[in-house]
């Protein structure tokens, strides 16, 4: 690290103020709170267990009361630990030897009222995702290689989110203050810690006038808080719902919570065990110095993640968090960010996008490369796949590649990566789509493209800041807020379509389009058999795809009156070797008709299949076709018979 960069805020380790996470211990389990006292029944033949609304009630009566900060702290007081201790305990399930094999559950017992607390530990699922290891390919930060690579990796998605929740934290500071340039990120697999600093201005260090409590506790401590509860004011931020950090206290053995706070002059500690059902009270310090920032260190739960005690954020894990950090290097403008004590130099987010395309460049083949592969280049062989960048005012950054094939996307939103893309991916590829049709059709390629058929040839970056986003989960991988109400929009500029279209994008479409459309009109190939059904109104020859084939002719009239005319005839020369079918109009013109046209006329589809015709197959002989010739019958009015050429080559 360089000398101007070692120049970054420090968070002083005063001696009352314990700041240095990896000396914390595990503290020995205290003695568990007593049971709340069974209140005394009214008379003596009242049997029934007191109410637990009535506990409940009593709790919630409990004024809130200032603490004496630098006391330490010698029992479990919390909000939620009340609610725990204070609840009826659960009766043991009893067992009998009846066939049923256990007692039938009261109304009591089947229906239970949990705290929230208790609720999100019960349910992750609804607030951090799986809590189980799954396999899935993601993109990870390759630490060898130095670039993103996508794999099929094992993590669990619950702690993956938890320690997002607090990388979003500290980004969305820098929203709040345009100052904040430092984000500090320390992954200790061995010990099991996280911790995420930034500087900027901090959180007020001082009592919440209503709760009577300090703000840092009521951020991090109590869930339902924070200041994203505004829906007037217009936040680029990526909290939202209240649960955000409070997510990681609670899925956390330990959880550390440190600011400084310039304007008052303080600096906060506070520790949260045990799943935040335990907290001590917080130790304030005087700020000499007048620094500013927020630190947040924590010990995730793995036993509650089903992984083992030791290394359990180690490989895959470790990989997929780097990532993220390596995403907020990528996102976050003027903010210069170390992962492990070493500094990430990324200069933007067009490098940021290159960490990916540099890991799949042999992948993309031929044009696309060519096509920006700069004049006397050595030509040796290399492919690159083309970045086209582009900065959309300040709230937007987008970024295209051509991809092989699969539509493929890496998208944030205020931070968050929205691993899923939303509206906000939707608005680029949009008006990308829209774009490519347009430069097709000026071709004059006869070719009719579905939107899909061009989406599958993009590989979109988008880095945007949204006013009051909102997602379709807690987990905020699919962002859904309606573009009206994004606040910004990004209009690509004529230049940045220029780029596009020499990409190699727009001849990869087509030759896609192409090869789609004959592989959907070879399925409507004939073949050279004996018998054909389906076709209504067809009078098929006897002989027609026998070995007799070539001797016989399809007779193909306009109209059915000019049928009923051709069929009276073959009661003269027989049915053997003539068939007749009836056309309606004039016939399509196959050497100007486009592969859509060719798809979507029954006629052509019916002559391909009478007479044994296969897509773009040169025919030498008349040996595989049903029948050896073919007769146009016409009425006087029709016109000159050699206007039905083109319809039948």
């Amino acid at each position: 690290m360089s000398s101007d960069e070692s120049e970054d805020f420090n968070v002083a380790n005063d001696d009352n103020s314990g700041s240095d996470f990896g000396e914390i211990s595990v503290p020995k389990s205290k003695a568990k709170p007593k049971a709340a006292a069974k209140p005394k029944p009214t008379s003596k033949t009242t049997k029934a267990a007191p109410k637990p609304k009535a506990t409940a009630a009593k709790s919630k009566s409990k004024p809130l009361t200032d603490r004496d900060e630098n006391q330490a702290d010698s029992d479990n007081n919390s909000e939620a630990g009340d609610v725990l201790t204070e609840l009826p305990a659960s009766k043991p399930p009893t067992t009998t030897n009846g066939p049923a094999g256990s007692k039938k559950k009261t109304a009591s017992e089947t229906y239970q009222k949990l705290s929230q607390l208790e609720h999100v530990l019960k349910r992750p699922d609804t607030y951090i995702g799986s809590v189980e290891a799954i396999r899935q390919f993601m993109w990870i930060f390759d630490k060898e290689k130095k670039t993103m690579v996508n794999k099929e990796i094992s993590f669990v998605p619950g702690l993956y989110k938890i320690v997002d929740e607090i990388l979003v934290n500290a980004a969305d500071n820098k929203q709040r203050d345009d100052s904040m340039d430092t984000l500090k990120v320390t992954i200790d697999s061995e010990k099991n810690i996280i911790s995420v600093m930034n500087n900027g201005k901090g959180i007020p260090i001082e009592i919440h006038e209503t709760e009577q409590i300090y703000i840092p506790e009521l951020i991090f401590g109590h869930l339902l808080a924070g200041s994203n509860f505004d829906d007037e004011e217009k936040k680029t931020t990526g909290g939202r719902n209240g649960y955000g950090a409070k997510l990681a206290n609670i899925y956390s053995t330990e959880f550390i919570v440190e600011a400084a706070d310039k304007q008052t002059a303080k600096k906060y500690k506070q520790i949260f065990k045990n799943n935040m059902s335990v907290k001590e009270k917080p130790k304030i310090t005087e700020n000499k110095k007048g620094e500013e920032y927020t630190k947040i260190s924590f010990k995730p739960d793995l036993v509650k993640f089903n992984l083992p005690a030791e290394n359990g954020l180690a490989g895959d894990m470790e990989a997929l968090i780097s990532k993220r950090v390596y995403d907020m290097a990528g996102t976050l403008r003027n903010v210069k960010v170390w992962l492990n004590d070493e500094r990430i130099k990324l200069t933007g987010f067009k490098k940021y996008v290159e960490m990916y395309t540099s890991g799949v460049n042999e992948a993309i083949k031929g044009s696309a490369a060519k096509a920006l592969e700069a004049p006397g280049s050595p030509g040796n062989g290399a492919t690159k796949t083309p970045i086209i960048y582009e900065e959309c005012g300040k709230r937007w950054e987008i970024a295209f590649a051509p991809s092989d094939g699969q539509f493929q996307q890496v998208s944030f939103c205020n931070s968050i990566a929205t691993t899923k893309g939303g509206t906000h991916v939707e608005h680029i590829v949009k008006q990308l789509v829209e774009k490519i049709i347009e430069s097709v059709n000026k071709k004059k390629a006869k070719l009719t493209l579905k939107p899909y058929q061009v989406r599958n040839h993009l590989w979109v970056f988008v880095n945007c800041l949204i006013e009051n986003p909102t997602f379709d989960s807690q987990t905020k991988e699919n962002m859904t807020l309606g573009m009206s109400k994004f606040g910004s929009k990004c209009v690509m500029t004529e230049e940045f379509m220029k780029k596009v279209m020499k990409s190699g994008v727009i001849d990869s479409v087509m030759d896609f389009a192409k090869f789609k459309e004959e592989a959907a009109l070879k399925k409507t190939d004939g073949s050279k058999r004996s018998r054909i059904t389906g076709i209504v109104k067809l009078e098929d020859a006897n002989n027609a795809g026998t070995r007799k084939a070539a001797d016989c002719t399809l007779i193909l009239t306009e109209g059915d009156s000019a049928k009923s005319l051709a069929v009276a005839g073959l009661s003269v020369i027989g049915r053997d070797n003539y068939g007749v079918f009836p056309l309606r109009g004039k016939l399509l013109n196959v050497r100007e008709a486009s592969g859509a046209q060719l798809l979507n006329n029954a006629e052509i589809q019916h002559i391909k299949q009478i007479m044994g015709l296969q897509q773009g197959k040169k025919y030498a002989s008349r040996d595989s076709l049903r029948y050896g010739s073919l007769m146009i019958m016409t009425d006087q009015a029709s016109p000159p018979h050699h206007d039905h050429a083109p319809s039948l080559q």
